[in-house]
């Protein structure tokens, strides 16, 4: 079972970003989905959750309105699609499998700062 996120990097506050998150070893497809952030000195959250087929999906209420995740399972693949960028959204991002048989796999995650 392999993780790997992509897709961060600098920018501008207000500018927009698309993060992946590739499965390998497993299909994603039977799972829900999330994607986390860990801010330098702060506990990993749970920002961006999504069902197996993309039925339900939620948010946590700090990046509500202006982040989008979906999945696409014929590529085993997530995506966060992160738009008006504030400094605060500044952490490392990971996406794990929603499943107590699947909790230890963890990504290596991909580093997004927001900066002027």
């Amino acid at each position: 079972v392999q993780l790997v996120e992509s897709g961060g990097g600098l920018v501008q506050p207000g500018r927009s970003l698309t993060l992946s998150c590739a499965a390998s070893g497993f299909s994603l497809s039977r799972y829900y989905m999330n994607w986390y952030r860990q801010a330098p000195g702060k506990e990993r959250e749970v920002i961006a959750t999504i069902s197996p087929q993309s039925g339900h999906i939620g948010y946590a209420d700090s990046v509500k309105g202006r982040f989008t995740i979906s999945r696409d399972n014929a590529k085993n693949t997530i995506y966060l699609q992160m738009n008006n960028l504030k400094v605060e959204d500044t952490a490392k991002y990971y996406c794990h499998i929603d499943s107590p048989s699947m909790d230890t796999y963890w990504g290596q995650g991909t580093q997004v700062i927001v900066s002027d």
